[in-house]
C-alpha cells in the first residue's frame, strides 16, 4: 500500500540470513555466522550447476540451508548479502532483486560500490532496505578485529544496528562510511598496493627466476615482497580486477604508480642521482614527515621493527654461506611513496580507518625503508648509480617498470579478459610455491595481527 512503512526487522534470534554466491567469502560468512548462534538460519545459493556441490558442503551445518537459486533465497530471507564478483553483480541483482522479501535489508559484499549502488537502485523494489558491507580482508584471514565497512544507504539507524548485531559473530571492527567514501578509501588502501605486488610478480615471471632463488631477494623487506606477491597470486583474479577496473579513483592511482615507477627509473638509468634523491626525499617528507620532527608520524612506533622479525617468514632455505644480496634500489617502494606524494594521499589516515592486512604490511615496509636514513640512502645510491656503474637490480627494475605499465594499461582498457590472462600467466609460474608460501603467510599475518593498529594520524 502506498505510504505504508515496511515492517521492522525481526528479532535477531528469529532472523534469516540469505547469501547469494558461495565463493570463498560467502563460505567464510556462512561458517562464522552459523557458528555464532545469532540468527535462526542461513539460506545459501550458488550457480545452479553447483547445487549438488553446495548440498554436499552444507551437510553437517545445521543452520545452513542450500537453495537452488537466488529467488528462493530472496523471498525467504530477512537480510540478503550478494556475495558475487563485482563484474557480474548488476546481472545477478537484475535476475533476483524482484523476489526480495518485503521489508528485507539487502547488502553487497563487493570491493567497489558505485556499480553496486546503481544495481540496487535500479532493480530492488521500493519496499526493500539497503545497508551494504565490505570486509577488508580475504577469506583466509580471520575476521576478528578486521575492518568491516558498513554503508547506510536506504535504511533507518535501527536497521543499521540490526545488521551490525547480525554480523557480530564475525567479531570485526565496524567502520561507517558512505558509498563514495568507501570507494575512495579502498582505492587508497588497496588499488595501488595490489598493482605493486602484481607488477613484482609479473616482473619475476618475465625474468624466469623465482626471486628467492636468485640470491637478490633474501631477508627483511624482501620477505614481505615475496610472500605477499605469492599470497595475491594464490587468490582469485576477480578479487583484484573489479576493484581496479570498476573504480575510477583506483584507475587514476594505478596509472600514477606506473608513471612514478617510470619517472624514477629514467632518473636511475640516466645517473641523475641528485634529482632522484630530491624527489624521493620530497615524497618521504610528505608521507612520513621530516626526519627528527617529533610532531610528525616519525615519532610513532613503526609497524615493522627489524629484519629479524621478518626473516623468520622467509621461503626456502638459503645457504648460510650465501653472499649478501647486492644493493637494491627498492623501486617498487620508491614508486609507491612517490605516487602517494603526487596524488596528495595521506596513507596513515587510512591505516587507522580501514586498512587491510596487506596494506598494513606494505606501508610497514615502506616505512621501514624510508625511516632509516642509511637504508634509504643505499637504495637511492643503488638506483642512481645504475647508468654509470651498473647494479644487479637494473634489469629487474626494467622488468618491473614494463610490468607496472602493462597492468596500468590493462586497467585503463577495462578488459577483464586481459586482466585474467595476465594474472593467470604469472599465477601458473608461481603455483608450485603456493603451499610453502601459505604457511609463511599464515605465520606472517598472525605476527601482524598481534601488533596494534596505528592510531596516530599524520597532520
Amino acid at each position: 500500500m502506498a505510504g505504508q512503512q515496511p515492517p521492522s526487522p525481526p528479532p535477531i534470534e528469529d532472523a534469516v540470513i540469505g547469501l547469494i554466491g558461495m565463493g570463498e567469502m560467502g563460505k567464510m560468512y556462512a561458517e562464522r555466522l552459523s557458528k555464532g548462534g545469532k540468527c535462526a538460519r542461513i539460506n545459501v545459493c550458488d550457480l545452479p550447476e553447483r547445487f549438488e556441490e553446495l548440498q554436499e558442503y552444507c551437510k553437517g551445518k545445521s543452520k545452513v540451508v542450500p537453495m537452488r537459486d537466488g529467488h528462493l533465497v530472496s523471498r525467504e530471507s530477512d537480510f540478503i548479502i550478494y556475495s558475487v564478483e563485482a563484474a557480474y553483480l548488476d546481472r545477478v541483482v537484475a535476475q533476483y532483486g524482484s523476489s526480495t522479501k518485503v521489508g528485507a535489508v539487502v547488502s553487497g559484499q563487493t570491493s567497489v560500490k558505485a556499480p553496486e549502488r546503481a544495481a540496487f537502485e535500479r532493480y530492488l523494489p521500493a519496499d526493500v532496505n539497503v545497508v551494504s558491507i565490505h570486509s577488508l580482508h580475504g577469506p583466509t584471514v580471520p575476521s576478528d578485529g578486521q575492518a568491516l565497512i558498513v554503508i547506510k544507504h536506504r535504511a533507518t539507524d535501527e536497521q543499521v544496528q540490526w545488521v551490525k548485531d547480525l554480523l557480530s559473530p564475525l567479531n570485526s571492527r565496524y567502520v561507517d562510511l558512505s558509498y563514495d567514501e568507501h570507494d575512495e578509501v579502498t582505492a587508497n588502501t588497496q588499488a595501488v598496493t595490489h598493482a605493486a605486488f602484481l607488477s613484482m610478480g609479473t616482473a619475476w615471471r618475465c625474468m624466469g627466476t623465482f626471486p628467492w632463488a636468485s640470491g637478490r631477494y633474501i631477508g627483511g623487506i624482501e620477505v614481505v615482497k615475496v610472500n605477499i606477491a605469492l599470497r595475491i597470486y594464490a587468490a582469485k583474479w576477480h578479487v583484484y580486477a573489479g576493484l581496479a577496473i570498476l573504480n575510477p579513483t583506483a584507475q587514476k592511482q594505478i596509472h600514477q604508480f606506473a608513471q612514478s615507477a617510470t619517472d624514477l627509473f629514467k632518473m636511475m638509468i640516466q645517473s641523475r642521482e641528485d634529482e632522484l634523491r630530491e624527489r624521493v626525499y620530497a615524497a618521504r617528507d610528505f608521507v612520513f614527515g621530516r626526519s627528527g620532527d617529533s610532531s610528525s608520524e616519525d615519532s610513532a612506533t613503526p609497524i615493522l621493527l627489524s629484519d629479524s622479525a621478518l626473516d623468520r617468514f622467509a621461503i626456502g632455505n638459503p645457504s648460510p654461506t650465501q653472499p649478501a644480496a647486492p644493493p637494491n634500489s627498492h623501486l617498487a617502494l620508491l614508486a609507491m611513496v612517490d605516487s602517494w606524494h603526487q596524488l596528495r594521499i595521506r596513507p596513515f589516515v587510512h591505516l587507522a580507518l580501514a586498512a587491510t592486512p596487506v596494506f598494513r604490511f606494505w606501508i610497514g615496509v615502506a616505512e621501514y625503508l624510508f625511516r632509516d636514513e642509511d637504508r634509504l640512502k643505499a637504495a637511492i645510491k643503488a638506483g642512481g648509480s645504475a647508468g654509470s656503474e651498473g647494479v644487479a637490480f637494473s634489469s629487474d627494475d626494467a622488468e618491473f617498470v614494463i610490468a607496472a605499465r602493462g597492468w596500468s594499461d590493462t586497467v585503463r582498457y577495462g578488459s577483464f579478459d586481459a586482466y585474467k590472462q595476465r594474472f593467470d600467466e604469472t599465477r601458473a609460474f608461481f603455483e608450485p610455491q603456493f603451499e610453502e608460501s601459505r604457511v609463511a603467510n599464515r605465520d606472517m599475518f598472525a605476527f601482524l595481527a598481534s601488533e596494534p593498529i596505528r592510531t596516530a594520524v599524520q597532520k
